[in-house]
Protein backbone atom coordinates (compact mmCIF):
# COMPACT_ATOMS: atom_id res chain seq x y z
CA UNK A 1 0.00 0.00 0.00
CA UNK A 2 1.18 3.52 -0.75
CA UNK A 3 2.18 5.90 2.03
CA UNK A 4 0.02 8.69 3.48
CA UNK A 5 1.83 11.37 1.44
CA UNK A 6 1.33 9.59 -1.88
CA UNK A 7 0.69 12.14 -4.61
CA UNK A 8 2.76 14.85 -2.91
CA UNK A 9 5.83 15.98 -4.85
CA UNK A 10 8.83 17.47 -3.03
CA UNK A 11 11.64 19.37 -4.75
CA UNK A 12 14.67 18.77 -2.56
CA UNK A 13 17.60 21.19 -2.76
CA UNK A 14 19.10 20.11 0.57
CA UNK A 15 22.57 18.78 1.25
CA UNK A 16 24.50 16.82 3.89
CA UNK A 17 22.35 16.03 6.98
CA UNK A 18 19.79 18.53 8.33
CA UNK A 19 17.70 18.93 5.17
CA UNK A 20 18.19 15.45 3.68
CA UNK A 21 17.06 13.84 6.94
CA UNK A 22 13.81 15.82 6.84
CA UNK A 23 13.11 15.07 3.18
CA UNK A 24 13.91 11.40 3.75
CA UNK A 25 11.13 11.32 6.34
CA UNK A 26 8.76 12.81 3.76
CA UNK A 27 9.88 10.12 1.34
CA UNK A 28 9.33 7.43 3.99
CA UNK A 29 5.78 8.74 4.32
CA UNK A 30 5.19 8.21 0.61
CA UNK A 31 6.00 11.57 -0.98
CA UNK A 32 7.88 11.66 -4.27
CA UNK A 33 11.12 13.43 -3.37
CA UNK A 34 13.13 14.78 -6.30
CA UNK A 35 16.65 15.59 -5.18
CA UNK A 36 18.21 18.32 -7.31
CA UNK A 37 22.00 17.96 -7.51
CA UNK A 38 24.87 19.62 -9.31
CA UNK A 39 25.99 17.78 -12.45
CA UNK A 40 29.10 15.60 -11.90
CA UNK A 41 29.37 16.69 -8.24
CA UNK A 42 26.05 16.12 -6.50
CA UNK A 43 25.43 16.43 -2.78
CA UNK A 44 28.82 16.77 -1.09
CA UNK A 45 27.75 13.99 1.30
CA UNK A 46 28.21 11.51 -1.56
CA UNK A 47 31.92 11.68 -0.72
CA UNK A 48 31.55 10.96 2.99
CA UNK A 49 32.87 7.64 4.28
CA UNK A 50 32.75 4.87 5.07
CA UNK A 51 32.39 3.71 1.47
CA UNK A 52 31.00 0.20 0.85
CA UNK A 53 30.99 -1.24 -2.67
CA UNK A 54 31.57 2.22 -4.04
CA UNK A 55 28.70 3.83 -2.12
CA UNK A 56 28.85 6.33 0.72
CA UNK A 57 26.94 4.77 3.62
CA UNK A 58 26.51 8.29 5.02
CA UNK A 59 24.67 9.39 1.88
CA UNK A 60 22.76 6.11 1.79
CA UNK A 61 21.46 6.64 5.32
CA UNK A 62 19.86 9.99 4.44
CA UNK A 63 18.64 9.72 0.86
CA UNK A 64 16.86 6.40 0.51
CA UNK A 65 13.80 6.36 -1.69
CA UNK A 66 14.57 9.68 -3.40
CA UNK A 67 14.98 10.43 -7.09
CA UNK A 68 18.09 12.28 -8.30
CA UNK A 69 17.96 14.94 -11.02
CA UNK A 70 21.10 16.82 -12.02
CA UNK A 71 20.56 20.48 -12.82
CA UNK A 72 23.04 23.32 -13.11
CA UNK A 73 21.37 26.23 -11.33
CA UNK A 74 24.28 28.50 -12.22
CA UNK A 75 22.86 28.65 -15.75
CA UNK A 76 19.80 30.56 -16.90
CA UNK A 77 18.42 27.47 -18.61
CA UNK A 78 18.90 25.45 -15.42
CA UNK A 79 16.94 28.01 -13.40
CA UNK A 80 14.16 28.03 -16.00
CA UNK A 81 13.92 24.25 -15.89
CA UNK A 82 13.87 24.33 -12.11
CA UNK A 83 10.96 26.78 -12.16
CA UNK A 84 9.11 24.48 -14.54
CA UNK A 85 9.61 21.65 -12.06
CA UNK A 86 8.36 23.90 -9.27
CA UNK A 87 5.04 24.22 -11.08
CA UNK A 88 4.54 20.46 -10.63
CA UNK A 89 5.48 20.40 -6.95
CA UNK A 90 3.77 20.81 -3.60
CA UNK A 91 6.85 21.43 -1.46
CA UNK A 92 10.31 22.92 -2.00
CA UNK A 93 12.94 22.37 0.69
CA UNK A 94 16.37 24.04 0.77
CA UNK A 95 19.01 24.47 3.47
CA UNK A 96 21.39 26.95 1.87
CA UNK A 97 22.77 29.91 3.80
CA UNK A 98 20.19 32.74 3.72
CA UNK A 99 20.51 34.81 0.55
CA UNK A 100 21.78 31.96 -1.63
CA UNK A 101 18.42 31.20 -3.24
CA UNK A 102 17.92 34.89 -3.96
CA UNK A 103 21.31 35.08 -5.69
CA UNK A 104 20.28 32.17 -7.91
CA UNK A 105 17.06 33.93 -8.83
CA UNK A 106 14.96 31.47 -6.84
CA UNK A 107 13.58 33.61 -4.04
CA UNK A 108 10.29 32.72 -2.41
CA UNK A 109 8.62 35.60 -4.24
CA UNK A 110 9.74 34.37 -7.65
CA UNK A 111 8.92 30.74 -6.92
CA UNK A 112 5.53 31.78 -5.55
CA UNK A 113 4.76 33.55 -8.84
CA UNK A 114 5.18 30.24 -10.64
CA UNK A 115 3.28 28.22 -8.04
CA UNK A 116 1.18 30.12 -5.43
CA UNK A 117 0.43 26.83 -3.65
CA UNK A 118 4.07 25.90 -3.05
CA UNK A 119 5.22 25.24 0.52
CA UNK A 120 8.68 26.85 0.39
CA UNK A 121 10.77 25.56 3.31
CA UNK A 122 14.02 27.29 4.24
CA UNK A 123 16.24 25.53 6.74
CA UNK A 124 19.42 27.19 7.99
CA UNK A 125 21.74 27.40 10.94
CA UNK A 126 20.33 30.58 12.46
CA UNK A 127 17.16 31.40 10.55
CA UNK A 128 16.33 33.94 7.87
CA UNK A 129 16.76 36.98 10.14
CA UNK A 130 18.67 38.08 13.21
CA UNK A 131 22.34 39.09 13.69
CA UNK A 132 23.68 35.60 12.87
CA UNK A 133 21.51 34.91 9.82
CA UNK A 134 24.37 35.05 7.32
CA UNK A 135 26.76 32.92 9.38
CA UNK A 136 27.51 29.39 8.15
CA UNK A 137 26.74 26.62 10.61
CA UNK A 138 27.29 22.92 11.17
CA UNK A 139 25.96 20.58 13.83
CA UNK A 140 28.88 20.92 16.25
CA UNK A 141 28.66 24.74 16.15
CA UNK A 142 24.93 24.73 16.77
CA UNK A 143 25.23 22.27 19.65
CA UNK A 144 27.96 24.43 21.18
CA UNK A 145 26.07 27.71 20.81
CA UNK A 146 22.75 26.24 21.91
CA UNK A 147 24.13 25.12 25.28
CA UNK A 148 23.56 21.39 25.01
CA UNK A 149 27.28 20.62 25.25
CA UNK A 150 27.43 22.42 28.60
CA UNK A 151 24.88 20.04 30.10
CA UNK A 152 26.32 16.88 28.52
CA UNK A 153 29.12 14.80 30.04
CA UNK A 154 30.27 14.07 33.56
CA UNK A 155 29.77 16.58 36.34
CA UNK A 156 32.75 18.93 36.51
CA UNK A 157 34.10 17.71 33.18
CA UNK A 158 34.61 19.57 29.88
CA UNK A 159 31.79 20.20 27.38
CA UNK A 160 30.86 17.05 25.48
CA UNK A 161 29.20 16.63 22.10
CA UNK A 162 26.47 13.96 22.30
CA UNK A 163 27.13 10.91 20.13
CA UNK A 164 24.36 11.88 17.71
CA UNK A 165 24.12 15.00 15.51
CA UNK A 166 21.27 16.52 17.51
CA UNK A 167 21.76 19.93 15.93
CA UNK A 168 20.90 18.47 12.53
CA UNK A 169 18.49 15.71 13.52
CA UNK A 170 16.30 17.81 15.82
CA UNK A 171 16.09 20.55 13.20
CA UNK A 172 15.19 17.96 10.55
CA UNK A 173 12.33 16.68 12.70
CA UNK A 174 10.99 20.19 13.32
CA UNK A 175 11.32 20.99 9.62
CA UNK A 176 9.31 17.91 8.71
CA UNK A 177 6.59 18.75 11.25
CA UNK A 178 6.33 22.37 10.09
CA UNK A 179 6.17 21.28 6.45
CA UNK A 180 3.30 18.89 7.14
CA UNK A 181 1.49 21.59 9.15
CA UNK A 182 1.80 24.07 6.26
CA UNK A 183 0.64 21.41 3.82
CA UNK A 184 -2.41 20.74 5.98
CA UNK A 185 -3.21 24.46 6.31
CA UNK A 186 -3.18 24.73 2.52
CA UNK A 187 -6.32 22.59 2.44
CA UNK A 188 -8.12 25.48 4.16
CA UNK A 189 -6.49 28.54 2.61
CA UNK A 190 -5.63 27.16 -0.81
CA UNK A 191 -2.30 28.98 -0.55
CA UNK A 192 1.29 28.00 0.08
CA UNK A 193 3.66 29.82 2.41
CA UNK A 194 7.26 30.26 3.49
CA UNK A 195 8.47 28.10 6.38
CA UNK A 196 11.62 29.24 8.23
CA UNK A 197 13.43 26.67 10.41
CA UNK A 198 16.57 27.55 12.38
CA UNK A 199 18.85 24.84 13.75
CA UNK A 200 19.70 27.04 16.73
CA UNK A 201 16.02 27.68 17.49
CA UNK A 202 15.45 23.93 17.47
CA UNK A 203 18.30 23.32 19.91
CA UNK A 204 16.71 25.75 22.33
CA UNK A 205 13.32 24.06 21.88
CA UNK A 206 14.58 20.54 22.69
CA UNK A 207 16.18 21.81 25.90
CA UNK A 208 12.89 23.20 27.20
CA UNK A 209 13.41 21.98 30.77
CA UNK A 210 16.93 23.37 31.11
CA UNK A 211 15.94 26.81 29.85
CA UNK A 212 12.67 27.02 31.79
CA UNK A 213 14.50 26.14 35.00
CA UNK A 214 17.11 28.82 34.33
CA UNK A 215 14.62 31.49 33.25
CA UNK A 216 12.44 31.00 36.31
CA UNK A 217 14.92 30.14 39.05
CA UNK A 218 18.18 31.70 37.89
CA UNK A 219 19.90 28.33 38.32
CA UNK A 220 22.34 27.57 35.49
CA UNK A 221 22.07 23.88 34.53
CA UNK A 222 25.31 21.93 34.20
CA UNK A 223 26.44 18.47 33.19
CA UNK A 224 25.26 15.67 35.48
CA UNK A 225 26.47 12.55 33.72
CA UNK A 226 23.50 10.26 33.09
CA UNK A 227 21.31 11.47 35.93
CA UNK A 228 18.19 13.61 35.79
CA UNK A 229 18.36 17.19 37.11
CA UNK A 230 15.26 16.95 39.34
CA UNK A 231 14.44 13.24 39.82
CA UNK A 232 16.52 10.64 41.70
CA UNK A 233 17.26 7.84 41.01
CA UNK A 234 16.92 8.40 37.28
CA UNK A 235 20.28 7.43 35.79
CA UNK A 236 22.66 4.61 34.94
CA UNK A 237 24.61 2.57 37.47
CA UNK A 238 27.54 0.21 37.16
CA UNK A 239 26.66 -3.38 37.93
CA UNK A 240 28.78 -6.46 38.54
CA UNK A 241 29.21 -7.01 34.79
CA UNK A 242 28.09 -3.86 32.99
CA UNK A 243 25.65 -0.99 33.43
CA UNK A 244 21.92 -0.52 33.93
CA UNK A 245 19.56 2.41 33.51
CA UNK A 246 16.94 2.95 36.21
CA UNK A 247 14.11 5.49 36.13
CA UNK A 248 12.17 5.60 39.37
CA UNK A 249 8.59 6.82 39.16
CA UNK A 250 7.98 9.52 41.75
CA UNK A 251 4.98 11.61 42.73
CA UNK A 252 1.99 10.18 44.56
CA UNK A 253 3.00 6.59 43.77
CA UNK A 254 6.67 6.99 44.60
CA UNK A 255 8.54 3.74 44.00
CA UNK A 256 11.28 4.63 46.46
CA UNK A 257 10.24 2.01 49.08
CA UNK A 258 10.25 -0.70 46.40
CA UNK A 259 13.69 0.36 45.22
CA UNK A 260 15.07 0.40 48.78
CA UNK A 261 13.74 -3.09 49.38
CA UNK A 262 15.25 -4.32 46.11
CA UNK A 263 18.73 -3.04 47.02
CA UNK A 264 18.36 -4.34 50.60
CA UNK A 265 18.40 -0.88 52.19
CA UNK A 266 14.99 -0.64 53.86
CA UNK A 267 16.70 1.39 56.58
CA UNK A 268 16.67 4.51 54.39
CA UNK A 269 13.04 4.32 53.24
CA UNK A 270 11.81 6.84 55.80
CA UNK A 271 14.90 9.04 55.87
CA UNK A 272 13.49 12.60 55.46
CA UNK A 273 16.41 13.52 53.20
CA UNK A 274 15.09 11.03 50.66
CA UNK A 275 11.36 11.70 51.06
CA UNK A 276 10.70 12.38 47.36
CA UNK A 277 12.50 12.70 44.02
CA UNK A 278 13.44 16.35 44.51
CA UNK A 279 14.66 15.77 48.09
CA UNK A 280 16.76 12.86 46.90
CA UNK A 281 18.21 15.06 44.16
CA UNK A 282 19.14 17.79 46.64
CA UNK A 283 20.85 15.17 48.83
CA UNK A 284 22.38 13.28 45.94
CA UNK A 285 25.94 13.42 47.25
CA UNK A 286 24.84 11.49 50.35
CA UNK A 287 22.60 9.03 48.49
CA UNK A 288 24.72 8.24 45.44
CA UNK A 289 27.42 6.16 47.21
CA UNK A 290 24.71 4.03 48.87
CA UNK A 291 22.97 3.28 45.56
CA UNK A 292 26.23 2.77 43.63
CA UNK A 293 27.57 0.25 46.15
CA UNK A 294 24.34 -1.72 46.14
CA UNK A 295 24.07 -1.90 42.35
CA UNK A 296 27.56 -3.41 42.03
CA UNK A 297 26.52 -6.50 43.97
CA UNK A 298 24.62 -8.13 41.08
CA UNK A 299 24.84 -8.54 37.33
CA UNK A 300 22.78 -6.40 34.98
CA UNK A 301 20.44 -9.22 33.97
CA UNK A 302 19.86 -10.10 37.62
CA UNK A 303 18.93 -6.54 38.50
CA UNK A 304 16.58 -6.27 35.53
CA UNK A 305 14.76 -9.43 36.56
CA UNK A 306 14.45 -8.27 40.16
CA UNK A 307 13.45 -4.68 39.47
CA UNK A 308 10.94 -5.56 36.77
CA UNK A 309 9.19 -7.92 39.22
CA UNK A 310 8.21 -4.88 41.31
CA UNK A 311 7.46 -2.65 38.31
CA UNK A 312 10.53 -0.39 38.42
CA UNK A 313 11.43 0.79 34.88
CA UNK A 314 14.94 -0.29 33.92
CA UNK A 315 17.03 -1.52 31.02
CA UNK A 316 20.58 -2.50 30.07
CA UNK A 317 23.02 0.07 28.72
CA UNK A 318 23.57 -1.41 25.27
CA UNK A 319 26.38 -0.81 22.84
CA UNK A 320 25.31 -0.26 19.21
CA UNK A 321 25.91 -3.91 18.30
CA UNK A 322 23.88 -5.07 21.29
CA UNK A 323 21.03 -2.71 20.42
CA UNK A 324 21.10 -3.99 16.83
CA UNK A 325 20.50 -7.53 18.16
CA UNK A 326 17.82 -6.55 20.66
CA UNK A 327 14.70 -8.74 20.19
CA UNK A 328 12.34 -5.77 20.60
CA UNK A 329 14.06 -3.84 17.83
CA UNK A 330 14.01 -6.96 15.67
CA UNK A 331 10.32 -7.47 16.34
CA UNK A 332 9.63 -3.89 15.27
CA UNK A 333 11.48 -4.48 12.00
CA UNK A 334 13.81 -1.52 12.51
CA UNK A 335 16.47 -2.79 10.10
CA UNK A 336 15.61 -3.57 6.50
CA UNK A 337 17.34 -4.55 3.27
CA UNK A 338 17.14 -2.11 0.39
CA UNK A 339 18.41 -2.50 -3.13
CA UNK A 340 20.84 -0.08 -4.70
CA UNK A 341 20.62 0.18 -8.52
CA UNK A 342 24.28 -0.69 -9.04
CA UNK A 343 25.78 -1.82 -5.73
CA UNK A 344 23.25 -4.41 -4.60
CA UNK A 345 21.67 -4.80 -1.19
CA UNK A 346 22.40 -2.72 1.89
CA UNK A 347 20.99 -2.83 5.40
CA UNK A 348 19.58 0.44 6.68
CA UNK A 349 17.55 1.74 9.60
CA UNK A 350 13.86 1.44 8.81
CA UNK A 351 11.30 4.21 9.21
CA UNK A 352 9.79 4.27 12.73
CA UNK A 353 6.37 5.22 11.34
CA UNK A 354 3.76 2.53 12.00
CA UNK A 355 0.16 2.77 10.81
CA UNK A 356 -2.80 0.41 11.19
CA UNK A 357 -3.89 0.61 7.54
CA UNK A 358 -0.98 2.07 5.60
CA UNK A 359 1.88 -0.41 5.43
CA UNK A 360 4.37 1.67 3.44
CA UNK A 361 7.67 -0.15 3.12
CA UNK A 362 11.14 1.34 2.65
CA UNK A 363 12.56 -0.49 -0.35
CA UNK A 364 14.65 1.81 -2.57
CA UNK A 365 18.19 2.83 -1.69
CA UNK A 366 19.73 6.21 -2.37
CA UNK A 367 19.81 7.11 -6.08
CA UNK A 368 22.81 7.28 -8.36
CA UNK A 369 23.72 10.85 -9.27
CA UNK A 370 21.29 11.97 -11.96
CA UNK A 371 19.63 8.56 -12.14
CA UNK A 372 16.16 10.04 -12.67
CA UNK A 373 17.00 13.14 -14.70
CA UNK A 374 15.49 11.91 -17.97
CA UNK A 375 12.46 10.41 -16.23
CA UNK A 376 11.51 13.63 -14.44
CA UNK A 377 12.38 16.13 -17.18
CA UNK A 378 10.51 14.14 -19.81
CA UNK A 379 7.33 14.88 -17.85
CA UNK A 380 7.64 18.61 -18.58
CA UNK A 381 5.59 20.02 -21.46
CA UNK A 382 7.43 19.88 -24.80
CA UNK A 383 10.47 18.10 -23.36
CA UNK A 384 11.75 15.50 -25.80
CA UNK A 385 14.65 13.07 -25.50
CA UNK A 386 16.44 15.14 -28.13
CA UNK A 387 16.14 18.24 -25.96
CA UNK A 388 17.30 16.30 -22.91
CA UNK A 389 20.37 15.12 -24.83
CA UNK A 390 21.12 18.71 -25.84
CA UNK A 391 20.78 19.87 -22.22
CA UNK A 392 23.22 17.18 -21.16
CA UNK A 393 25.74 18.06 -23.87
CA UNK A 394 25.58 21.73 -22.89
CA UNK A 395 26.23 21.02 -19.19
CA UNK A 396 22.80 22.10 -17.95
CA UNK A 397 22.00 18.64 -16.61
Amino acid sequence: MVGPLAGIRVIDLTQVLFGPFATMLLSDLGAEVIKIERPEVGDIARGNGPVVRGQSTYFLSLNRGKKSVTLNLATETGVELFLELVKTADILVQNFKPGTMEKMGLSYERVKEKNPRIIYVSGSGFGQDGPYASKPAFDVIIQAMGGIMSITGEEGGPPVRPGVSYGDIAAGLFLCIATLAALNERHTSGEGQLVDISMLDCQIAVQENAFVRYLNTGEIPHALGTRHPVITPFQTFQTKDGSIAIALRGGVKDQWPLFCAAIDRVDIIDDPRFADGWSRTRNYQVLEPIMAAAMKTKKTAEWIEELEKVGIPCGPVNTIDQAARDPQITARNMFVDIKHPTAGKFKVVNSPFKFSRMQYKVERASPELGEHTSEILSQLPGMTQEKISHLRDSGVI
